[in-house]
């Protein structure tokens, strides 16, 4: 019994260890030693020399048509703005289209789409994100559809930069880097999401130079249209579509000269709410939409999916498991060493608690970290118990 109680501690401690921390040293130590995946001779070559000049002008003849989609449920605060951005980006007029989708929108979102020069303004039944992109990727003339937010605003060389991966014939999909401000001074000392994001966004570099990442970002992606892939209304792009694309033998990659920001939810708790929303939609993907049958995977990319998503999806079960089975080795009369271990758990905990009123970082980190380990268990808690909808609405202080 005791021996079996050491091999699920130990066992559940090193996956949470390999997931966290593991994996991001692991793929550090195989970029130094392997080429790129990207090293191969590619088809063609779309540059961005510099804005203004000769090179600039002869390059904007031989980029592909874009329509960049914005999915909106109700974003009149934002909208005008959103296009307004769109249409002021370093691309050649004559090849971008900017299409909004509104869905089911009950204010003057359609109207100020409209009214700030959108080229196409859908106005659909409520059927959630998923069904508003494909609705506009329907209607949509550009040779690659790209995404975006309501509230995500792209930096002006952002559309080239992120067309630039498709230079590349085996680059199905391509997500840019996001980077989150305060909604106002102050708001963000709460929240740690940008602490995590960095972590997650290096490994994210990683991942695409050694194969293929495995999860993007609602604020900045696009996929060649021929490419495009519909899924299920409740399974969002940001996790289907990269293992889709790799089991169709292509690569989904992640460019961070393509970049924009958006503005982060300003508490802890918001937080916690938006990644429980997030994960009741994550479960689906993983248990029955196809992420975890290793058809058409690489041994490297199951390995990445596993450590970086289903091992990272299971933390909660894990942590659990380890802190029973702590607990019960002690009752058995274990060693020292298993007191300094539920000691290192429950101070992890009291931290957590402590940051509610200590607003210090490392008090605030360890917040951060409980809060949203568990959201993937809430997430699933929820799914299990009601079912996911198929939308959902912003996030508060993030318009």
């Amino acid at each position: 019994m005791k021996a079996a109680l050491e091999i699920c501690f130990w066992v559940c401690a090193g996956l949470i260890a390999w997931t966290q921390l593991g994996y991001a040293l692991a793929l550090a130590l195989l970029a130094r030693v392997l080429p790129a995946a990207g090293e191969k001779p590619r088809a063609a070559s779309w540059r961005s020399p510099a804005r203004g000049g000769a090179d600039h002008q002869s390059e904007a003849r031989g980029l592909p048509s874009l329509s960049l989609i914005t999915a909106a449920h109700d974003e009149q605060r934002v909208i005008g703005a959103k296009v307004h951005n769109a249409l002021a980006l370093d691309y050649p007029r004559e090849r971008l289209e900017v299409i909004v989708a509104c869905d089911g929108c009950s204010d003057a979102t359609a109207r100020g789409a409209r009214d700030a020069g959108a080229d196409l303004v859908l106005e659909l039944a409520r059927g959630g994100k998923i069904r508003a992109q494909d609705a506009a990727v329907a209607r949509a003339r550009g040779e690659i559809v790209a995404f975006s937010d309501a509230n995500a605003l792209w930096h002006a060389d952002a559309a080239r930069e992120l067309v630039r991966a498709f230079a590349d014939p085996r680059v199905g999909y391509a997500c840019g880097q996001v980077s989150f401000a305060a909604a106002a001074p102050g708001e963000h000392a709460a929240n740690q999401e940008g602490v995590y994001w960095r972590y997650e966004l290096a490994l994210r570099a990683l991942e695409s130079r050694l194969c293929s990442i495995t999860a993007g970002n609602g604020a900045i992606y696009a996929t060649r249209r021929s490419a495009y892939i519909v899924v299920d209304p409740i399974m969002g792009h940001d996790l289907s579509l990269p293992f889709n694309m790799v089991k169709r033998g292509l690569r989904a990659v992640y460019v961070p000269t393509a970049r924009a920001s958006e503005k982060m939810v300003p508490s802890l708790s918001g937080e916690f709410a938006r990644k429980r929303r997030m994960m009741s939609h994550t479960w689906p993907i993983v248990l029955r939409g196809g992420m975890l049958s290793p058809r058409g995977y690489s041994p490297g990319y199951a390995l990445m999916i596993v450590s970086h998503r289903v091992l990272r999806y299971c933390t909660p079960a894990l942590h659990a498991l380890a802190l029973a089975a702590n607990i019960a080795l002690l009752a058995l009369g274990a060693g020292a060493l298993y007191w300094c271990t539920l000691a290192a758990q429950l101070a992890l905990l009291l931290a957590a608690l402590l940051a509610g009123a200590l607003r210090s970082r490392p008090l605030l980190l360890a917040r951060y970290y409980v809060l949203t380990t568990a959201s993937p268990a809430a997430g699933l808690w929820d799914w299990l118990r009601h079912g996911t909808p198929a939308w959902w609405d912003a996030a508060e202080g993030t318009r």
